[in-house]
């Protein structure tokens, strides 16, 4: 699957045959055809530098030492791209005819466009473009929801993606992302599940918000919810009642129709994601009894097969506030990813994606600066920073109004509001901590605050994660 990133230029030293290179294209040149061939779709950061990188002559280890990468996940990206390219052009590409395939398809693409317009050869006059804003496919995107997996706006977060692609190859491994609202996890996750179905792999999400509260009222209920959508998106029936056994329970009748039957009929490994798992904390009983079942399955992998072939992906804004036994926890074992906010640098790169050429100067970053001091390097916050600024909306009137209800941040910090009526106990908790002595506060008060994304906890201390929220909420709410 392709990630967008701005075409980017590569000066590298040449290795091979002098004679070769100079029949061949410089690496600006052939990733500038390469991504022209692609249109409508991109290539990400770290594509764009394999793809150089393998232009001229340097090996896959080479690659993996000077980026600080698995040689064999680079392997994999530099054969994804290969691939990709063969179906482009109807022949087989590999690093070693990459050069001849290329130039063949320009001198086919000059000649075509020569013998329509009845003129001789004609030389390439394209310049490899700095920003997407300059290409003919770009198109400004309002930040919403997750971001797609071919979308220009997808900033990566290293080692986060390579580190999580690498895990879900491992048997039975469980990786658990937490960030609060509106970071990006589900953005990740489906990057996890586009590379795995790359690889070979069988994948499934359920995202329990979309589970019906009748269906999250009951063990058996959720649990039989649980096991007919994943049939469903493997394509397999159902047959729950030929596996389920109330003398059992639910529990073991969910493990083996997992065991005997939807691990059973695929030949390569699932890779199964739960999405929004924070809303089972809303229902403690029943957080209870599944959360251990799924420590359970990960830790039957270090002992049975068919377990090894699954493998989970747990998404969640919090900690768990419920008590569960350490030993039972799916929140203390696998994987850890805690998605950082953007960095200056990050920052950047989001807005020259946006065409805001103005971010490359100096006094471009001292104004990234004053924003970040404003709303941090929060994903959705930051977009929709760039997104205004990009349709003519000053900086200084964005931050002026930031906080304010007029602002572009307005329906953001109403929805806040909102839940904070809805929950007296979290507005009044906030109160306190804007007041700067909060005293003491429910762990669970604590937790569900900072799933909001309202709060951030340094040790025993909390405080508001923004300048946006100070702002605002001391006026809202004192």
């Amino acid at each position: 699957m392709f990630f967008a990133a701005r075409p980017m230029a590569v000066k590298l030293e040449v290795k091979g045959n002098p004679t070769d290179v100079l029949d061949s294209m410089t690496p600006d040149e052939a990733l500038l055809t390469l991504e022209i061939l692609l249109q409508p779709k991109y290539l990400s950061d770290l594509q764009q530098t394999v793809f150089c990188r393998a232009w001229v002559g340097l090996s896959y280890e080479e690659i993996s030492e000077e980026l600080a990468y698995d040689p064999g996940y680079i392997r994999d990206v530099g054969s994804q791209l290969w691939l990709t390219l063969s179906k482009v052009l109807g022949e087989k590409v590999t690093k070693k005819n990459v050069h001849v395939a290329l130039r063949r398809y320009q001198r086919e693409t000059q000649q075509a466009i020569a013998q329509q317009h009845g003129v001789g050869a004609i030389a390439p006059t394209a310049n490899p473009s700095d920003h997407p804003s300059d290409a003919p496919q770009f198109r400004l995107e309002f930040p919403s929801g997750v971001v797609a997996l071919n979308s220009p706006f997808y900033i990566e977060r290293p080692p986060i993606e390579a580190q999580t692609f690498r895990e879900i190859h491992k048997p039975g491994s469980l990786i658990r992302i937490k960030a609060s609202r509106q970071m990006g996890k589900s953005s990740v996750m489906h990057r996890i599940l586009a590379h795995a179905k790359q690889s070979g792999l069988q994948t499934a999400t359920l995202n329990l918000q979309r589970a019906d509260s009748s269906v999250l009222s009951s063990l058996d209920k959720f649990l039989r919810w649980i096991c007919a959508n994943i049939a469903q998106q493997l394509d397999l029936a159902p047959v729950l009642d030929d596996h389920w056994n109330l003398e059992m329970g639910s529990k073991m009748s969910c493990t083996l129709y997992f065991q005997r039957y939807l691990l059973e009929a695929i030949d390569t490994a699932l890779v199964l994601a739960f999405d929004e798992v924070n809303r089972l904390f809303e229902y403690p009983e029943l957080a209870l009894d599944f959360l251990p079942l799924l420590r359970s399955w990960y830790e039957d992998a270090s002992e049975f097969a068919i377990w090894q072939k699954l493998r989970l992906v747990v998404v969640h804004s919090t900690e768990a506030y419920v008590p569960l036994n350490i030993n039972q926890s799916p929140f203390n074992v696998g994987l850890p990813i805690r998605l950082p906010e953007f960095t200056l640098e990050q920052v950047q790169d989001l807005a020259l994606r946006h065409g805001l050429d103005w971010a490359e100067t100096a006094l471009g970053m001292q104004d990234l600066r004053s924003l970040l001091e404003m709303i941090g390097g929060h994903p959705y916050l930051v977009r929709l920073a760039l997104y205004a600024l990009r349709q003519q909306v000053s900086l200084a009137q964005l931050l002026q109004e930031a906080p304010t209800t007029a602002g572009i941040y307005g329906e953001h910090l109403r929805h806040h509001l909102n839940h904070l009526h809805e929950h007296p106990e979290l507005a009044i908790a906030l109160q306190q901590i804007l007041s700067a002595a909060p005293g003491h506060l429910e762990a669970v008060t604590l937790y569900k605050l900072e799933s909001l994304g309202l709060i951030k906890l340094q040790g025993n201390q909390a405080i508001l994660s923004r300048e946006l929220y100070r702002l605002y909420f001391q006026n809202q709410l004192v």
